[in-house]
C-alpha cells in the first residue's frame, strides 16, 4: 500500500506523470542531475487522489456540470469549482494512507518543517505550464497540519483559476488528477526566478534572474519589485536593484509572515554578481536536461542554491529547426498573406510544396529565411523597402536586428544598377488583354486540373499531385503575371509619391484607384449584394435564413416561396467563390461551398442595410469619383512649371494602375481555387481510408504531411498517436502571437512606429486608404458573428480576401495586421473606405461599441469619449 501511495523523490522515474504528476516527475529528473541539489521528500501519488474523488458524494455530478459550463461564465465557475473544493477538503484522509505518509515524515523528520506542493497530471508540462494553478503551502509543521494540507492541494486542482484554464487550453476535468509533493523546507536567505530564456523578447541566449531576500512569495505575492540580471554567454549584461522594503519569512512555529527589511539592506542586492553567474550555469545545465528552456524555482541557503521547481516556459515562440548554429533572421508569412493563425500540418506542407521560396515552420505557422538577402548590401537596401512599403513595422523589426553589430555578416557586394530612385517603373503597356491573356491561361489550367485529378486515387493521386503543385508554381511565378502585378503596385506607389511631392497631397491614389475593374475580390462583396437583392423581396425566405443553425438550409429554401430563387443566386454565388473562406491559406479551413451558413449573417446584413441595385450604384459612384480625381489632378498638374511632363507621366501611370491593379487579387483567387480542387481530392481519398479503417475520421488528414498522408494511402497504416500529439500541439498553438520578425536566437521582434505625428491617446497605424470616418467599432474575431449596421467600423485582426463581403457595409476598417499593398488595403481603396491597419492589439484596445474615429490619411485612429 505505502509504494502504490507515497513515493520517495529518488525512487520516482520521471516518467511516470500520470502516478505523481508533472512537479513531481520534474523533481525526480532534476535529483539526477549532477550539481542540482533539491530539497528531500516524498510524493503522495495520484491513487491516493483516485481514491478520495471515489469517496467524494456528488463528485460525477459536479464534474458533469462543471464540464458544461463555457470558460466565461465566470459565476457558474466559481459557484461549482466551490462546491467541488468544500466536497473534497471535507473527505477524511483514510487512515492507512495517513500512516503511509506519518511513516514517510518520520524517515525525514517529523519535528521538521515542509513544503506542500501541488503536483497535478497536466502541470509543467512542454505546451501548458499551469504555472500557479494549484496551491502550494510552506513552512507547515506536524504530521495533523501536513495532512490537512494534502487534502488542501488535492482541494486545490478545483480552484476558479484552475478550472477556467482547463477550459481554455480543452483539457477534461476528468482526465487530470493530483498528487502532492511534501518537501523539507529551505529556510533561505535569498530566493527567486530564473529563466533560462529571457520571456520578454524570448531570446533564448539570455538568461533572466530575478530575486529578493527570504522566501518567494515576496515576488510571487508582489509584495516587492525583484532584482533583475540579464545574463548573457557567462556575463551580467543588465542589472537592475530593487528598494526591497518587504520580505516573507518562515515563522518558527510553522506559517510565514511579512517583514520589513532594515533601511540599509533594502538597496543591498539579493545575490552577488558571482552568485548570480552560478546560478544561470545551473540552469543551464536544467535546461539542457529537459531539451527546452525552463522557468526555475531556486532557494539561497547557507551551503549553496537548492532547486524547488523547474517548469517549461511554455509562452516562448518557437524557433526553426535549421540544423546549423548559424545566425537567422525570418519573417513572418502570415502577416504577408493576413494570416496569423494557426495553421495544421497538412496545411502547412502544402504551402510549402506549392510555395515559391523555401520555408520553415515553427508553432504552426511559416517563415521565410531573409538572413543572405540581409547580409549582402546589394538585395539589403531593396528588401527593406519592399518591407517598408507593405508594413513598416517589419522593417523596423528588420533594422533593429541589423543594428546589432555582427548578428548579421555583411556579405561583399556592389548596389545594382537601374533606374534612379523616384523615376517611373519600366514601362509595362497599359493594354487590358494582357489581364485577359493572363486569366484566361489560369482558367485554362484550373479546367485541366479539375479534369484530369478525377480518375486518381491512392498511390497515383499523391504522384499527379505533386506534378500539379509543379504546374501551381510555373502559374505563380508566370513572369508576365509578376509583371502586371508589380506594374499595379509600382504605379501605385509613383503616384502616392510624386503627387504628395508635386500637390502636396497624401494618399492620392486611393481616390484613383475606387472601382477599378477586373477586382475578383472586390466583384465577391458587390455580388453578395446581388443575392441580397434577389432574397429581400421574400420575407418568409428571409425570416427562415434568420433562423439558419447548419449548413442544410440550401435543401430546404426551395420549399418556400422565393425559396429556389433564393437557393440558386446563393449556390451562383457559391459556384464562383465557394473555394473562399477564412485563413484560406491553410487547405484545412472550411470552405464557404463546404460550410455555406457562414455567409448568411452577412447576406441578412445587405437585406436590411441596402436598397436595391447598390453593387451596380456603388461601382459606377466609385468610377465617377476615380474619372473626377484624375481630371482634377491632371489639371493642377498642368499648371505648375514643367506641368505637361508631369501630367503625362502621371496620367501614364494612372493607365497603369487602372489597368494592373484589379489582377493583383487574381493570382490568389488562382491559387485558392486550385487548392480547393487539391482538398477535394485528398478528403475523397481521406473517406476511403476511413472505409477501410486505416484513419478513424476523413478529417485526421489534416494533422498529417502531404509526404505521410502519402505514405498511409501507400502502406494503409496510420499512425494515431501522432495524428493525436499533433492535435493536441495545434490546439496549444493558438495560444501563442506569432512575430513579425523572428531570430535563430529565439528573439521575437514586433517593430515600432517611429513617429511623432499622432496625438496623444491615439492608436498608431499604417494609412491605406484615405479620409477620415467617425462611428460604432465592431470588434469581431469571426466573419460568421459579424451583425453590422450602417456606419459601423470594422475592427479585426487581420482581413483575407475572404472578408471582402463585410467591407461594402461597413464605414471604415481598422486591423491589427496589413501592409499599403495586403488585400484588406487594396479592397478598402476600392470601396472608398478609411482604413488603417497595423495597429497592434487593436482588438484588445478598442471596445465593441465604442465609438472611434479612423484616420485613413494621417495612419492613425482616436478612441473618443
Amino acid at each position: 500500500m505505502t509504494d502504490q501511495h507515497v513515493r520517495d523523490l529518488q525512487d520516482i522515474d520521471e516518467t511516470q506523470i500520470a502516478t505523481v504528476g508533472g512537479k513531481a516527475a520534474h523533481l525526480a529528473a532534476l535529483c539526477r542531475i549532477d550539481g542540482v541539489h533539491v530539497p528531500e521528500g516524498f510524493c503522495v501519488t495520484t491513487d491516493a487522489f483516485r481514491r478520495i474523488m471515489a469517496q467524494a458524494p456528488d463528485a460525477e455530478r459536479l464534474l458533469d456540470r462543471l464540464s458544461s459550463v463555457g470558460p466565461d461564465d465566470r459565476e457558474g465557475i466559481r459557484t461549482l469549482s466551490a462546491q467541488m473544493r468544500r466536497t473534497i477538503e471535507g473527505i477524511p484522509v483514510p487512515d492507512d494512507l495517513a500512516t503511509a505518509i506519518t511513516r514517510a515524515l518520520a524517515r525525514l523528520g517529523d519535528r521538521a518543517a515542509y513544503a506542500v506542493r501541488s503536483s497535478a497530471t497536466a502541470e509543467d508540462l512542454p505546451t501548458a505550464s499551469f504555472a500557479g494553478q494549484q496551491d502550494t503551502y510552506l513552512n507547515v509543521m506536524g504530521p495533523e497540519a501536513i495532512l490537512r494540507h494534502v487534502r488542501l492541494c488535492w482541494a486545490s486542482l478545483f480552484t476558479e483559476r484552475a478550472v477556467t484554464y482547463r477550459q481554455r487550453n480543452g483539457i477534461g476535468h476528468r482526465t487530470v488528477r493530483m498528487a502532492v509533493v511534501v518537501q523539507r523546507m529551505v529556510v533561505p536567505r535569498a530566493s527567486g526566478v530564473l529563466f533560462t530564456a529571457d520571456p520578454v523578447s524570448g531570446n533564448r541566449k539570455v538568461a533572466t534572474v530575478d530575486a529578493g531576500f527570504g522566501l518567494g512569495e515576496a515576488l510571487v505575492a508582489g509584495l516587492v519589485n525583484p532584482d533583475v540580471f540579464k545574463v548573457r554567454d557567462g556575463e551580467i549584461v543588465t542589472r537592475t536593484i530593487a528598494a526591497k522594503q518587504r520580505a516573507v519569512e518562515a515563522l518558527p512555529t510553522g506559517g510565514t509572515r511579512e517583514v520589513a527589511i532594515d533601511a540599509e539592506r533594502q538597496e543591498q542586492p539579493a545575490l552577488t554578481d558571482a552568485q548570480v553567474v552560478e546560478l544561470v550555469r545551473l540552469g543551464r545545465r536544467i535546461e539542457a536536461r529537459f531539451g527546452r528552456p525552463q522557468d526555475i524555482e531556486w532557494c539561497l541557503a547557507e551551503d549553496g542554491f537548492r532547486i524547488v521547481q523547474s517548469r517549461p516556459i511554455t509562452t516562448l515562440f518557437p524557433v526553426p529547426e535549421t540544423g546549423d548554429q548559424d545566425n537567422h533572421v525570418y519573417v513572418s508569412v502570415g502577416h504577408q498573406q493576413m494570416m496569423t493563425d494557426p495553421m495544421k500540418p497538412l496545411g502547412l506542407s502544402l504551402w510549402r510544396l506549392t510555395a515559391m521560396a523555401p520555408m520553415h515552420e515553427a508553432g504552426g505557422r511559416l517563415f521565410v529565411d531573409v538572413t543572405q538577402r540581409l547580409a549582402s548590401p546589394a538585395s539589403r537596401a531593396a528588401l527593406l523597402e519592399l518591407m517598408g512599403r507593405g508594413d513598416p513595422l517589419v522593417r523596423d523589426a528588420l533594422e533593429t536586428v541589423l543594428d546589432r553589430d555582427g548578428f548579421v555578416p555583411t556579405l561583399p557586394g556592389t548596389a545594382p544598377a537601374g533606374p534612379p530612385a523616384g523615376s517611373p517603373p519600366a514601362p509595362v503597356e497599359a493594354d487590358p488583354a494582357v489581364v485577359t491573356e493572363l486569366i484566361e491561361r489560369s482558367r485554362a489550367s484550373l479546367a485541366a486540373l479539375e479534369r484530369d485529378i478525377r480518375a486518381q486515387s491512392g498511390p497515383a493521386l499523391f504522384d499527379f499531385l505533386s506534378q500539379a503543385f509543379e504546374e501551381h508554381k510555373r502559374i505563380l511565378g508566370d513572369p508576365l503575371s509578376m509583371q502586371a502585378i508589380m506594374a499595379g503596385m509600382e504605379a501605385t506607389w509613383w503616384l502616392n509619391d510624386k503627387l504628395r511631392e508635386w500637390l502636396g497631397e497624401k494618399n492620392a491614389a486611393d481616390t484613383l484607384t475606387l472601382s477599378a475593374p477586373g477586382n475578383v475580390t472586390s466583384e465577391m462583396g458587390l455580388a453578395l449584394l446581388d443575392v441580397a437583392d434577389v432574397i429581400r423581396p421574400w420575407p418568409e425566405v428571409v425570416a427562415f435564413l434568420q433562423d439558419v443553425t447548419d449548413d442544410g438550409f440550401l435543401e430546404e429554401l426551395p420549399k418556400l416561396p422565393g425559396g429556389a430563387e433564393a437557393r440558386d443566386a446563393i449556390e451562383a454565388y457559391l459556384d464562383r467563390y465557394g473555394m473562399r473562406c477564412v485563413g484560406e491559406i491553410d487547405i484545412t479551413r472550411p470552405r464557404w461551398r463546404e460550410r455555406p451558413s457562414t455567409l448568411v449573417p452577412v447576406i441578412l446584413d445587405n437585406v436590411r442595410n441596402f436598397e436595391p441595385g447598390a453593387a451596380q450604384r456603388r461601382f459606377e459612384e466609385g468610377r465617377q469619383k476615380a474619372r473626377q480625381k484624375e481630371q482634377d489632378v491632371l489639371a493642377r498638374l498642368r499648371a505648375l512649371p514643367d506641368g505637361e511632363r508631369k501630367a503625362d507621366e502621371t496620367k501614364r501611370m494612372i493607365d497603369r494602375v487602372r489597368t494592373f491593379i484589379g489582377y493583383r487579387e487574381y493570382p490568389k483567387y488562382g491559387i485558392v481555387s486550385r487548392s480547393f480542387v487539391y482538398k477535394q481530392a485528398l478528403l475523397a481519398e481521406a473517406e476511403r481510408l476511413v472505409r477501410a479503417g486505416v484513419l478513424a475520421e476523413a478529417e485526421d488528414i489534416y494533422y498529417l504531411t502531404f509526404q505521410e498522408l502519402r505514405d498511409v494511402a501507400r502502406t494503409h497504416r496510420a499512425d494515431h498517436r501522432l495524428i493525436q500529439r499533433r492535435k493536441d500541439a495545434f490546439r496549444t498553438y493558438h495560444a501563442l502571437t506569432p512575430p513579425r520578425v523572428l531570430t535563430s536566437d529565439g528573439e521575437a521582434l514586433t517593430g515600432a512606429y517611429r513617429r511623432d505625428d499622432v496625438p496623444a491617446g491615439a492608436l498608431t497605424g499604417v494609412p491605406v486608404s484615405a479620409g477620415t470616418v467617425e462611428g460604432r467599432a465592431r470588434v469581431i474575431l469571426d466573419m460568421a458573428d459579424a451583425e453590422l449596421e450602417a456606419g459601423d467600423i470594422l475592427v479585426t485582426p487581420f482581413t483575407d480576401p475572404s472578408w471582402s463581403p463585410l467591407f461594402v457595409g461597413i464605414a471604415g476598417l481598422v486591423t491589427e495586421v496589413g501592409g499599403l499593398m495586403t488585400h484588406g488595403a487594396v479592397i478598402a481603396r476600392e470601396y472608398g473606405l478609411p482604413a488603417v491597419v497595423g495597429v497592434a492589439r487593436a482588438t484588445r484596445l478598442i471596445r465593441d461599441g465604442q465609438r472611434i474615429r479612423v484616420h485613413g490619411t494621417e495612419g492613425y485612429v482616436e478612441l473618443l469619449p
